[in-house]
């Protein structure tokens, strides 16, 4: 059984506790049959104590009453953090213990902030009871602003950083744009539209991200180029592959199609790669070079960075916990337990009658 809290399982050992009243010492008299006891001397009975079973079937119910009472404590969850401070392992550690104490959560309790931290923190919220306090504090960009801001029970304070861009020494401390290594073979003709297609794709998006163009593919190589009906070299692989004719790829032949912003694209997996072949490309104009580029990112196949979450404070926007999605387990354990609550009650005034 998935657990939340597996700590409660290390209380099997009071399984013991109904095995030892179950098998206490049974005194017996050993006497012996006698017509009368006038003309003997007094002494005292003889006992003889022996280690004996009782009541096995209440022995039974009773184990398996505490069994299912562990279970359904082990499955439950109850509410039990109080002031928590999700902390990035990464962020400045002067700037970081700057904010918690600016937010009076000095003496809270401090834990990693995984890396989906608003996604983790709503499925975890029925950890924390209802009067806890929350807040997050990373670096700029480790939180990504969703689409629709989610909904909490408590109220969270997030504190990011300022990205450098803020600060007056941002063109020295300026991140690196991302690169994208792109083989570009058997283009002579039109190899001076495909390299201002990728010029347009370095410009686009603020430059977050960089094309490196090569002749061969390597390991850092996410895309293939083939601008040739030729076949290609047998070693050479890639995430992906643009093309411009299906002769060398016979796998193209049972592809399947789908119109992304615009543009019909015919796709197929094979050993070498996921090939793409459409007519569209190399594009001929901007707007072409745009409809590309965008439904590119679509296809995630080089996404664009996501926008970073300020600081902000979410308040509580919900009156109650959210529900517990795996219920149904402790539903059926507890109804368990009173059954068996029930049974061992019945045996228990059976055996007393």
């Amino acid at each position: 059984m998935l657990s939340s809290y597996p700590f409660w399982w290390l209380a099997l050992p009071v399984l013991l506790l109904p095995v030892w009243w179950h098998r206490q010492k049974r005194q017996r008299l050993k006497a012996e049959p006698l017509a009368t006891a006038r003309f003997l001397p007094s002494a005292a009975p003889e006992q003889l104590r022996v280690w004996q079973w009782r009541d096995r079937l209440l022995l039974l119910v009773r184990c398996l009453m505490l069994v299912a009472l562990i279970a359904w404590l082990a499955a439950t969850i109850f509410p039990w953090r109080g002031d928590t401070v999700l902390l990035d392992a990464g962020a400045d550690k002067a700037w970081a213990e700057q904010q918690i104490a600016a937010a009076g959560m000095g003496a809270a309790q401090r834990i990693e902030l995984p890396p989906q931290g608003m996604q983790w923190l709503r499925q975890h919220e029925r950890d924390w009871r209802p009067s806890a306090r929350l807040l997050i504090v990373a670096r700029a960009g480790q939180l990504a602003m969703p689409a629709r801001m989610p909904q909490f029970s408590h109220q969270v304070e997030v504190r990011t950083r300022l990205p450098a861009a803020a600060t007056p020494s941002a063109a020295a401390s300026a991140p690196t744009p991302a690169g994208r290594h792109v083989v570009l073979a058997g283009a002579q003709e039109q190899g001076a539209a495909w390299r201002s297609l990728f010029a347009a794709f370095d410009r686009a998006g603020d430059g977050a991200i960089r094309y490196t163009l090569a002749a061969e593919p390597s390991a850092k190589t996410e895309l293939i180029v083939w601008d040739s009906a030729a076949t290609p070299p047998a070693g050479w692989h890639a995430p992906h592959w643009w093309l411009t004719s299906q002769t060398a790829f016979p796998e193209l032949a049972n592809g399947s199609t789908l119109t992304v912003n615009g543009l019909t694209l015919k796709y197929a997996d094979s050993p070498r790669g996921r090939l793409w072949l459409t007519d569209a490309w190399p594009a001929r104009d901007a707007d072409t070079a745009r409809a590309i580029y965008e439904a590119w990112q679509q296809l995630k196949a080089a996404p664009a960075p996501a926008y970073p979450m300020p600081s902000q404070t979410l308040a509580a926007a919900r009156s109650a916990l959210p529900a517990i999605t795996d219920a149904k387990p402790a539903t059926w354990l507890a109804l368990a337990l009173l059954a068996l609550f029930l049974l061992e009650r019945i045996l228990t005034h059976v055996r007393r009658n």
